[in-house]
């Protein structure tokens, strides 16, 4: 399926300026920036680098700015934002822009039809620009300029004398160190020459940082241009990287990418069109960490990998696209780092240390334990390295570990201190828990039941009879308990948490997991119960909201600075991976009727595919129509559970036709009558 952008968007600035790309290299570094060709971000960049991969993330080439030149007239289609400006405006010439395996830009000036292709080189931190002049009239030269920033991917840079100006330029590849501690920056361009002009470049306006309420303005350095002759039917490749590419046939390495990327398209056994770009986009999120493990980037362009985000995704972006082995080697990984029964909740970018504020990602990780062994039965690494580790999660639980999470007397699992987020609602700032959720919470203890059950069928697998009692007895004292505690009789739903103090009624999609998960906790009628509720109050085109809109706390659009945003990040906002476990709840309810509900409704996130982070689902939208995507551009929980629930449950649809033309008045396509969308 190849998404295709047309002239009636490319050549509108704030249109253009709203679709995104990204080209990842599997070491958590990209490429990335708008299709109008301007950085909006500060994680722009043609070359963002992973220096201690997946993490260490460093913008060395910010962007390329580039102009024709024929005998009488100049044209630069390149485009970048200053504070009163937009300057030059090269996305007038902008006919289209394509992404199938690759994002591709097709620029039209005077008789000449230019051809721009972008990707990252797996396992190296490394960009190929590959320019092919598909018509020309004349000859004509194109000069490049390579834009350095040569900082952290959350910071911005401004002129400084610390940067260094010096650069080698020799048999077609230039080099430069603008700072001691980052790498050199190769450039290789077979048959260029370089002009040597060190300047300055000044206040690049980055919108998307200013709407967050972040600095958003940016000097970039320039060592000088290049330039290469050209003529109709010519083709040149470029090679960014931080290693020399000295002997490197660019042509031949977009070759090999490409046919890496049809491998997993064959791998995943995509039977369908609409499954191609996600088969492709869960390969963004699938990274090296250290030379021996994997592990999942939570979303880009900010994100680092989560341990809570990497076992929700692994079942979607792995096991359903025929990625068992990568599946293996994230479970190993992480639990390599299991401590007190807790795996982490986050690796920072430049701390060496993980982070185990979380409650809920050590129990993700028996799901995804669980779902590799249905999808693998490998009974040998089940025994000898995972159950090992799920016995250790559970005894930690039971004697208590980290902020005071512990098993209590009834059997349920609570958690929770102040000023420390433990579950996924987990926005912070400073010292404020938005969404603290201390004591027992719905979902936790879903998934702490199903932890239970899954202890349970292990050793019934392995022929241990005694423990497999013991567990299924603590599982069914776990599921008397839980209805005890959290079935809310007159809202006909669960509570979201309960504490010494109170009995929550807020209605979030937290409870949707009951009847979502393998081992599900409600009756029948219980559960179709709270798919009602849960339809009437929280679905929309594009998720679940975080809470109803008829609470008092609902907000909801999420934009502002950082305050604002996180106050609705889990207070109305939509989620798109929560459409997952909705769409297995509906069809655990409601069987073949819910099936076909499911084909209708995820259209619209198939539709999205075109309309944000091209190839890639969004992190979150706006709560209320026209259900704005926010945050993270490509998310992996997004990408997975839409992967997942198409795979698992056989939702494949055919797309409206081959080509996915995406206009700027798309509108979503709503569900069946049935369905209440507010």
């Amino acid at each position: 399926m190849t998404l295709v952008i047309d002239s009636t968007t490319t050549q509108i600035y704030d249109l253009a300026t709203k679709h995104e790309w990204i080209e990842t290299n599997g070491l958590g570094g990209y490429a990335s920036s708008t299709i109008a060709g301007a950085n909006t971000r500060r994680y722009h960049g043609l070359l963002v680098a992973a220096l201690r991969p997946p993490i260490e993330r460093y913008v060395m080439l910010a962007k390329m700015d580039e102009v024709i030149h024929t005998s009488d007239k100049s044209y630069e289609l390149s485009c970048n934002k200053y504070q009163n400006a937009i300057h030059p405006d090269g996305y007038i010439f902008l006919q289209k822009f394509e992404k199938d395996f690759f994002p591709q830009f097709t620029y039209k000036a005077n008789g000449i039809r230019l051809k721009k292709t972008i990707a990252c080189v797996h396992g190296e931190n490394t960009t190929l620009l590959i320019y092919e002049a598909e018509k020309a009239n004349q000859r004509f030269t194109l000069e490049l300029n390579p834009l350095v920033a040569g900082r952290s991917f959350h910071e911005l840079t401004a002129a400084n004398g610390e940067l260094n100006t010096q650069a080698t330029f020799e048999n077609g590849i230039f080099s430069c160190r603008p700072y001691e501690a980052l790498p050199p920056i190769y450039l290789s361009l077979e048959g260029s020459d370089f002009s040597y002009q060190p300047a300055w470049y000044y206040h690049f306006e980055y919108t998307r940082d200013l709407e967050r309420g972040q600095r958003g303005h940016e000097d970039l350095f320039s060592y000088g241009k290049l330039s290469v002759s050209m003529q109709e039917g010519d083709r040149i490749g470029i090679i960014i990287s931080t290693e020399n590419p000295a002997g490197k046939d660019p042509f031949v390495m977009l070759t090999r990418e490409s046919l890496r990327r049809q491998r997993l398209l064959n791998q995943a056994g995509c039977k369908h069109e609409s499954l191609e770009q996600l088969i492709l986009a869960a390969d963004q999120f699938i990274v090296q960490k250290n030379h021996h493990y994997k592990s999942i980037i939570a979303g880009y362009p900010w994100f680092s990998d989560w341990g809570r985000d990497s076992m929700i995704a692994l079942p979607g972006l792995c096991l359903a696209s025929g990625r068992q082995e990568d599946a293996k080697m994230i479970l190993k990984g992480f639990s390599r780092y299991i401590d007190q029964g807790m795996i982490p909740n986050r690796f920072p970018d430049f701390e060496q240390q993980p982070e185990y504020n979380t409650i809920d990602a050590s129990l993700w990780f028996f799901i995804a334990v669980y779902k590799y062994w249905l999808h693998t039965q490998d009974r040998q690494f089940i025994q000898h390295e995972m159950l090992p580790a799920l016995l250790s999660i559970i005894e930690h639980h039971d004697a208590g570990t980290r902020y005071n999470i512990r098993v209590e007397d009834d059997g349920l699992l609570s958690g929770g201190e102040d000023g420390v987020q433990l579950t996924w609602m987990d926005a912070k700032v400073d010292d404020w828990v938005v969404t603290p959720r201390k004591g027992k919470c719905v979902e936790i203890n879903a998934l702490w039941y199903n932890a239970l059950e899954i202890m349970a069928h292990f050793y019934r697998t392995l022929g241990q009879k005694e423990q497999a009692r013991h567990f299924t007895l603590r599982a069914k004292a776990v599921k008397r308990a839980f209805l005890k505690t959290f079935w809310y009789k007159e809202g006909c739903y669960l509570y979201d948490y309960v504490n010494e103090y109170e009995q929550n009624t807020a209605i979030r999609p937290n409870q949707v997991f009951t009847i979502s998960l393998p081992y599900t906790l409600l009756s029948p009628t219980r559960a179709a119960q709270v798919l009602e509720v849960i339809e009437s109050q929280l679905l929309t085109p594009y998720g679940l909201r975080s809470l109803s809109p008829e609470d008092p706390a609902y907000r909801p659009y999420y934009t502002g600075n950082v305050w604002q945003r996180d106050a609705a990040y889990h207070q109305g906002t939509v989620w798109s991976w929560l459409m997952g476990p909705y769409i297995d709840a509906l069809i655990r309810v409601r069987g073949n009727m819910g099936r076909e509900q499911a084909r209708i409704i995820i259209n619209n996130l198939i539709a999205h595919l075109g309309q944000a982070g091209m190839g890639s689902i969004s992190e979150i939208f706006d709560a209320e129509p026209p259900h704005e995507p926010r945050g993270c551009y490509a998310q992996a929980w997004s990408v997975s559970e839409l992967i997942r629930v198409c795979v698992d449950h056989e939702l494949f649809v055919p797309l409206f036709e081959k080509h996915l033309a995406v206009r700027k008045n798309r509108q979503p396509v709503f569900g069946p009558k049935t369905l209440s969308y507010i």
